[in-house]
């Protein structure tokens, strides 16, 4: 994959092999920029080119963007008393401030749509109104700082400077000859919003200045020197945003930041959250626009980012896509709005439109055959009208219409990724993906901030997602699956007995205010993200390893952060903290199944716990089927408790089913009930509409008298003869306890185990040494090896296969194979090797 380490890009050094950033950055404060060429890209980034806009496929989009200016305009006759748009009321609505600029912009668009018969197309008149909109808005809501900056930060540095930076640029002809002083006059004003920075610049180290972000500054920040003439500015934010393309080391952090993409194609914001699908996206889409601006405008830009952007699609975007569906494990808080999943790959798929448009060769054919793949994999249209720009919409039709390039997804047909980096693990297979969703002391459990996803709290504690191929996924997931289903029988989750309370329920407000404490609670402040928008768990046990298109996935459940600081007196008397269920729990990911232990279940403090096999939601039209037989063999059918060896759900309506095996023997209850909710349940300012859902949940009780154990596999689409089978193979349960969990598959030769504890571990015939994820697959002669460190923290793992000695035929760098009495041992150097999957071939 090709990467940039922080280390490359601060130290100025080209990565061997690598495309890298520019020219170095020391270089580009003193460069030279065409700033009429930058302007120009972005002006046609926003409203298209005369030879674009003549396009046909370009007709919708253009008609769009005038039907809103004029809805706009129309606001703007209309306003009343402190409003600049009729309905957006100003000066207690930081909200509505970026909103105001954001109309303001829109109408500038049309202005300067080339190429287009409208009256709105170059109108002087309406472009010096947007003009005296931004000079009124200056004058009354923002010019005065001691007046500014209530409410979000992001509205201030990010929100409005934004649109208006851009409305400068669409209209910089005007603003020269009607109010010259404009500009200089609201960049002093953005500058001094930078609160998070230093000196009205950008401050690498400030925890609000990283990854999407940053971008988002940035881009703001090099517009405005183009429209100054400032070089040096430019300069400084090009470098500045430079620190994105970087991969993160987390063993050598720059400016103590872990927020961006990682080795292993994670993506991390807010420090913690695993966010691909939300502002990875956006950094992505950023990022591409970037490429745009800057191309021909200094050496800063172009073709050189376009290498490390292809890998972020292919290794961290493409995976986490299934049937053009954004799945729900990087979505953060934003898995709780309508507007998620295929729209969210909208967005990707506009950024690989233009990407495509400056890779070469065969980067440039993958990149357009994923395009198409996109486009013909979803059952949902990508809506190229949908797309930010005019340019990308035809580009977009230029890609369809090329027939020397066959549609082609950038997944293999099976694969398997373990996102170590941000606790996540994809499993795919031609007729399903499953999702995981961990957490550790390194990753937050879950996301909820600003009203949105009021429930979180079991969302990264083995919570999975099994999608089936075929399948809109809007009547399975998104924010209908959380509103319909209980957020304590969230599907994988193992979950204490007692209710939980809302931020807002708790605290009146959407979030927990004590400015007075030590720790200084306010809106934006660290502690507030440390313990109530994005606490981490306590857990150093959280990872995996790959083997091929196999993998394993391991987990010990933990308190939050909160609760353990919450009882070792830290937080302030009335912050309410909850107590988290106990469980050491491993994925087995295969071809037909993903095989699940859980051991050492405890709801603690003497409560029950509920371990949910799987909730799943349907339209009450499907007419859901659920089936099942008991442990003796005989036919079982309806609701209720029973010792049951399989149970399939079927739904008719969609052709889909999932099959639940138990491998151990278990009292199984089967929840069916028709549940309607208001999606407001999980989203303050979602819209007051009800969800009607037929929710099945299979799950198990575990009482509040010891710890107990659990052993189930998930099958995907599977038949109610297949999972009769089960019960003669092929999958073994070889250990469950605390120390070992470990699996045998007889049909594919492969054993898989993870270990938890100090010590020697012993799994069929493997030695494993301490705390690993272990894969090991018998085919012929040849035996592969996989092995990991899910604790992040050994410098060395240990496995020592019994039996007759073999040979190795390759392996990774870092692993060491030798013969030791009674067997092969293999060893990984996995010091700083932060969760990756290390191999070895052996042969017998």
């Amino acid at each position: 994959m090709p990467e940039l380490s922080r280390r490359h890009v601060l130290a100025l050094i080209p990565a061997t092999g690598l495309l890298t950033v520019g020219l170095p950055l020391r270089a580009l404060a003193d460069e030279a920029t065409d700033h009429a060429r930058l302007l120009a890209n972005t002006v046609a980034i926003l409203a298209g080119t005369a030879e674009v806009n003549a396009r046909p496929e370009a007709a919708v989009k253009l008609a769009a963007i005038h039907t809103t200016a004029r809805t706009y305009l129309t606001q703007l006759d209309q306003a009343g008393p402190d409003e600049l748009f009729a309905g957006v009321p100003l000066g207690e609505n930081d909200a509505n401030i970026t909103q105001s600029y954001n109309r303001l912009l829109q109408i500038a668009v049309a202005t300067r749509t080339d190429g287009v018969d409208s009256d709105l197309v170059g109108n002087v008149e309406v472009q010096r109104r947007v003009i005296d909109g931004l000079e009124w808005l200056h004058a009354n809501y923002v010019g005065d700082q001691s007046a500014g900056y209530y409410g979000n930060w992001h509205n201030w540095e990010i929100g409005f400077p934004s649109h208006a930076t851009r409305t400068f640029v669409l209209l910089a002809e005007q603003v020269a000859g009607y109010r010259p002083d404009l500009v200089e006059t609201y960049v002093a004003t953005m500058d001094a919003y930078l609160r998070n920075g230093v000196d009205g610049d950008v401050d690498l180290d400030s925890r609000f200045h990283t990854g999407a972000n940053l971008a988002d500054i940035t881009t703001n920040r090099f517009l405005q020197g183009a429209l100054l003439g400032d070089d040096a500015r430019i300069g400084k934010a090009i470098a500045d945003q430079s620190t994105v393309f970087a991969t993160i080391d987390p063993y050598h952090l720059q400016h103590g930041n872990t927020d961006g993409y990682y080795a292993d194609g994670s993506f991390i914001q807010h420090h913690s959250v695993a966010y691909t699908g939300s502002y990875g996206k956006v950094l992505l889409g950023r990022i591409a626009q970037t490429i745009k601006m800057l191309d021909g405008a200094t050496s800063a830009g172009g073709t050189d980012l376009v290498a490390v952007v292809q890998a972020w699609v292919t290794n961290g975007f493409a995976p986490l896509i299934f049937e053009g569906w954004m799945m729900e494990v990087v979505k953060g808080r934003a898995v709780s709005r309508t507007t998620t999943g295929y729209v969210d790959v909208r967005a990707v798929a506009e950024a690989v439109v233009d990407l495509a448009g400056y890779a070469v060769g065969g980067d440039a054919a993958a990149l357009k055959g994923y395009v198409k793949f996109l486009n013909a994999s979803s059952p949902v249209s990508l809506e190229p009208n949908s797309f930010a720009s005019p340019v990308s919409v035809v580009a977009f039709a230029d890609i369809l219409a090329d027939a020397t390039v066959p549609a082609a997804d950038l997944n293999a047909a099976e694969r398997n990724v373990a996102f170590n980096a941000m606790d996540k693990t994809v499993h795919r297979r031609p007729g399903y993906a499953f999702a995981l969703a961990r957490s550790s002391d390194r990753i937050s459990k879950y996301e909820y901030m600003n009203g949105e996803n009021l429930m979180p709290w079991f969302q990264g504690d083995g919570a999975h997602y099994l999608y089936l191929a075929g399948q809109d996924q809007t009547r399975a997931f998104g924010v209908d699956y959380y509103t319909a289903v209980s957020p304590y029988r969230l599907s994988g989750v193992t979950a204490p007995d007692g209710e939980r309370r809302t931020i807002p329920d708790l605290y009146g407000q959407f979030w927990y205010e004590n400015p007075d404490h030590p720790l200084g609670f306010t809106s934006s402040s660290e502690s507030q993200n440390t313990y109530v928008y994005f606490p981490r768990g306590t857990n150093p046990l959280s990872g995996g390893a790959g083997l091929g298109a196999y993998g394993t996935a391991a987990m010990v459940l933990s308190d939050d952060v909160a609760h353990v600081d919450n009882q070792a007196g830290i937080l302030p008397d009335d912050f309410v903290t909850y107590p988290n269920a106990r469980a050491t729990k491993s994925w087995f990911m295969l071809d037909d199944e993903i095989v699940v232990l859980a051991a050492g279940i405890s709801g603690r403090a003497g409560r029950s716990a509920v371990t949910t096999l799987e909730s799943r939601i349907a339209e009450p039209a499907d007419g859901v089927a659920v089936t099942g037989a008991l442990a003796d063999g005989t036919a079982w059918t309806g609701d209720g408790v029973g010792p049951l060896a399989w149970v399939r759900w079927e739904n008719p309506g969609e052709q889909t089913a999932v099959g639940y095996v138990l491998l151990d023997e278990q009292e199984v209850t089967v929840d069916v009930e028709r549940v309607t909710r208001s999606r407001r349940v999980v989203r303050v300012s979602n819209p007051n509409t009800s969800v009607t859902k037929d929710v099945v949940t299979v799950s198990v009780a575990h009482p509040a008298d010891g710890e107990h154990a659990l052993a189930y596999a998930l099958v995907p689409n599977a038949q109610a003869d297949q999972l009769a089978g089960y019960a003669d193979g092929p999958v073994q349960v070889l250990v469950n306890t605390t120390d070992v969990q470990a699996i045998k598959h007889a049909d594919l030769g492969i054993v898989a185990a993870n270990t938890f504890t100090d010590g020697r571990h012993q799994a069929e015939r493997l030695t494993i040494d301490g705390a690993a994820s272990v894969l090991v697959r018998q085919s012929g002669r040849r035996l592969e090896v996989a092995i990991s460190d899910p604790t992040m923290t050994r410098d060395r793992v240990q496995v020592v296969i019994r039996g007759r000695d073999r040979g190795l035929e390759s392996a990774d760098d870092g692993v060491t194979v030798g013969q030791v009495t009674g067997g092969t041992s293999v060893v990984a150097d996995t010091r700083e090797a932060y969760g990756r999957t290390f191999t070895a071939v052996l042969r017998v």
